[in-house]
């Protein structure tokens, strides 16, 4: 039986895949899981981006957590990672997001934060899913006085606004910065912040209306903000995703800086700052080999992980690292936030270029780039984890892994929300990368349907 949980919550077409029915045991089955140590009437924190379907699984997600006898505050639009922080703030006991991130807007997802404002733990999300599929007989549903309440909070928004302004209070006076805001939770916050703090900010993408998030906007879309940045003469542009936990930059000249670029810049500057923990960043094996060259050359210590943010996120806080994230863009600065947050990283970016008084266009070139390729084979979602299963793609893989002789790498893995095997390969030949990681997904989607 296929898990219910993915790597980043609960996702998939809202209203058949991610029903309300879906979101309302969700909501009781959570709030059961993550409050019954509870003495007091406990609280849950729910959250959203500006997706058409977010209202709906809201509404059903916090009748459920009311069914268990909780109150649910709705916090209404807001990113990720604000959630993460009011969770804390507020003193909630949880909080929930739901929010697909970069998916399109037709599928929706809910993210759980504990307490402190971390993702639960895969025991956390088993025990939740094992409570559902066993037809909720271990929830008990109180009645009369004992239902809980909803309340709306209205000020949430100006909260994490003011956390970010304060934990960050940098002077960005005199740069110019495009800001696309991906039609979805930033476009309030980003601009607000990037404003305040002095900067001259053009935010595009900041005018959702349900159905455009991410539409072909945002971090996964990055083509109008490139050349927004080169017309406008702007010093860089911030591109976030729908819920705004994660960022993708590009310089003044319109190139492309990703995830790793960003985690190499703002890792050197913290270490010569002497805020590096351990010299140390975790990141995953999707990172590219030129990560790796620059850590080396820097002194500082890379540790590797499974991809999932949530993965980066546990060894973290096993070894006392304070950043860590994905070449995607989803990077955590723990001594600020305890999830990814696409400002936060946009402010460590900017601090970075005040500080060194460099353009972005220098400062990415910490490292080497290697020519790296990404092809997705359409999968069904029962058969995705069983790619090595079949002896053809096993024997392909070894073929062109020995044919790099060392001077490349195959990754291949599970899409966590989405029904695809994600074929990567990483090499010195643009052209030949490209080539073997079409014919092996092509195999993929051969051999598994």
């Amino acid at each position: 039986m296929e898990r219910m949980f993915g790597t980043d919550g609960v996702r998939g077409v809202a209203n058949t895949e991610l029903s309300a029915g879906l979101a309302l045991d969700l909501g009781a089955a959570g709030a059961y899981v993550l409050t019954k140590q509870c003495a007091h009437k406990p609280t849950i924190l729910v959250g959203r981006d500006t997706r058409l379907s977010g209202e709906m699984i809201a509404n059903a997600m916090m009748a459920g957590i009311c069914s268990v006898g909780a109150d649910a505050i709705d916090v209404g639009v807001v990113p990720t990672p604000a959630i993460a922080y009011l969770t804390r703030h507020l003193k909630a006991d949880a909080g929930v997001v739901i929010s697909a991130s970069h998916n399109p807007m037709e599928f929706n997802g809910i993210k759980f934060f504990n307490g402190e404002g971390f993702k639960l733990s895969d025991s956390l999300e088993d025990e939740i899913e094992d409570i559902i599929r066993g037809g909720m007989k271990k929830v008990s549903f109180p009645e009369g006085r004992e239902v809980g309440r909803i309340f709306h909070d209205e000020n949430a928004v100006e909260e994490y606004i003011t956390f970010m302004e304060e934990i960050m209070p940098i002077d960005l006076t005199g740069l110019k910065i495009v800001a696309d805001c991906a039609e979805g939770a930033s476009y309030v916050t980003s601009p607000r912040v990037l404003r305040d703090l002095g900067a001259d900010v053009i935010a595009i993408h900041a005018d959702p209306d349900g159905t455009n998030i991410n539409l072909s906007c945002g971090s996964t879309h990055m083509e109008e903000l490139t050349e927004r940045v080169v017309e406008e003469g702007a010093d860089v542009g911030l591109a976030f995703d729908g819920d705004a936990d994660r960022l993708l930059v590009c310089d003044e000249n319109g190139h492309l800086v990703d995830g790793d670029q960003v985690m190499a810049m703002c890792a050197k500057n913290m270490k010569a700052d002497g805020k590096l923990n351990n010299d140390t960043l975790v990141i995953t094996v999707m990172s590219n080999l030129g990560l790796w060259q620059m850590a080396e050359r820097e002194g500082i210590h890379l540790e590797k992980t499974r991809v999932g943010d949530r993965y980066v996120l546990e060894k973290m806080l096993e070894i006392g690292a304070n950043i860590g994230g994905e070449q995607s863009g989803h990077i955590i600065f723990l001594d600020e936030n305890t999830t990814g947050d696409g400002l936060l990283s946009a402010l460590h970016v900017l601090e970075t270029m005040i500080n060194t008084k460099r353009p972005m266009s220098e400062l990415s070139t910490v490292m080497d780039v290697l020519p790296q390729t990404l092809v997705n084979a359409r999968v069904p979602n029962d058969k995705k984890n069983r790619y090595m299963e079949d002896e053809d793609i096993r024997s392909a893989i070894e073929d062109i892994e020995a044919a790099f002789q060392g001077n490349g790498r195959v990754l291949i893995r599970p899409s966590g929300t989405e029904p695809l095997v994600r074929v990567m390969i990483e090499g010195m030949d643009e052209i030949k990368i490209e080539r073997c990681a079409r014919k092996l997904a092509a195999l993929i989607e051969e051999r598994m349907n």
